[in-house]
């Protein structure tokens, strides 16, 4: 078991792979010469040389569309586009392709590549630069969609997603980069699909994925010591398979649950948790499912207006707080 930044267990686990399987093969804008806009690629290009680290042009749909061919054709491509914006670029390739094929040609071919970018605001990156946008992604059969917020679950995802024989999603958060945590030794692989558990509690679950879940861990701890609230915490990890058993179960024990996205409120992630919960656990909700999300505006260049748009630990705890008095709960801080 080693501490490590979330940056590295990325790195560590694309050598690994190239190391592993000659036929994974990285392809991006500046990943190989540059090293990567966010240096997860670093060194990579010396050692593996420029057939398996893939400097790329500016041109997403085309260089996505390469991928696509090569996966066909028996490669791994691993896609890094250098942020979810730009992926929109993409678009065409991504969802009328990639995730199509297999089922149009009746599984006669599968398309196994991984698609590597990076999200979310707080980076002064302007609304262009700092958008969240996985529904498109996570709402297009025939696509997976993954979103690690731990170093750990890292590295576990990407094994899992270089080795999955489907197009998968893998979606980074520009702030988690260099978070640090413990990431296991060995050569085990996630699954795709599985929420996790990532604190027990009794009176109320939160639900997130990538960044929030962070924060939704915080927020439990902040509760836990300074008024008793035992909050469970649940960490998506996949969006596309959602894992809707480990959610309903967590609020079947909670009763009340607030979810947490960093993306806007209407028609987000968040609203499908919602619906789910709604679904699978209704005759054992105390009040309503509350969400917490960021304004619904283009995110402002300016710091003070972005961090006022983006969803903070105490909007959480206010969510909470609404939560619980409904049903007068927070007053005994127990369930």
């Amino acid at each position: 078991m080693a501490v490590m930044s979330y940056r590295q267990a990325l790195h560590d686990t694309l050598r690994a792979e190239m190391l592993r399987d000659p036929d994974v093969f990285l392809m991006g804008e500046e990943i190989g010469r540059f090293e990567g806009s966010y240096k997860i690629t670093a060194g990579l290009l010396d050692e593996f040389g420029p057939k398996r680290v893939r400097d790329t042009p500016i041109a997403e749909e085309g260089f996505t569309g390469a991928a696509v061919g090569a996966a066909m054709l028996g490669l791994r491509p691993v896609v890094e586009i250098m942020t979810i914006n730009f992926s929109l670029l993409a678009l065409d390739q991504i969802v009328n392709h990639a995730a199509k094929i297999y089922g149009m040609f009746g599984g006669q071919k599968s398309v196994p590549m991984v698609i590597r970018t990076p999200g979310g605001g707080g980076q002064q990156l302007a609304a262009t630069h700092s958008q969240n946008v996985e529904l498109f992604y996570a709402f297009t059969p025939g696509l997976k969609v993954v979103a690690p917020s731990s170093p750990a679950d890292a590295k576990a995802l990407l094994l899992a997603s270089i080795r999955d024989n489907d197009p998968v999603l893998f979606l980074e958060n520009l702030a988690l980069y260099n978070t640090k945590g413990e990431v296991p030794d060995g050569d085990v692989a996630g699954e795709i699909g599985r929420a996790a558990v990532t604190r027990e509690g009794s009176d109320i679950t939160l639900v997130a994925y990538s960044r929030m879940a962070h924060v939704a861990l915080q927020v439990a701890e902040k509760l836990a010591s300074e008024e008793g609230i035992s909050a469970e915490v649940v960490d998506l990890r996949s969006l596309r398979p959602l894992d809707r058993p480990t959610i309903i179960e967590s609020v079947k024990k909670t009763s009340c649950a607030v979810v947490l996205e960093d993306d806007w409120l209407t028609y987000g992630i968040g609203a499908e948790v919602a619906a789910s919960i709604s679904d699978g656990a209704f005759d054992y909700l105390d009040a309503p499912v509350r969400r917490v999300a960021m304004a619904e505006v283009p995110l402002p260049y300016a710091k003070s207006l972005e961090l006022a748009a983006l969803p903070s630990a105490n909007d959480v705890v206010t969510a909470v707080h609404q939560t619980l008095d409904a049903v007068g709960r927070r007053s005994v801080g127990a369930h």
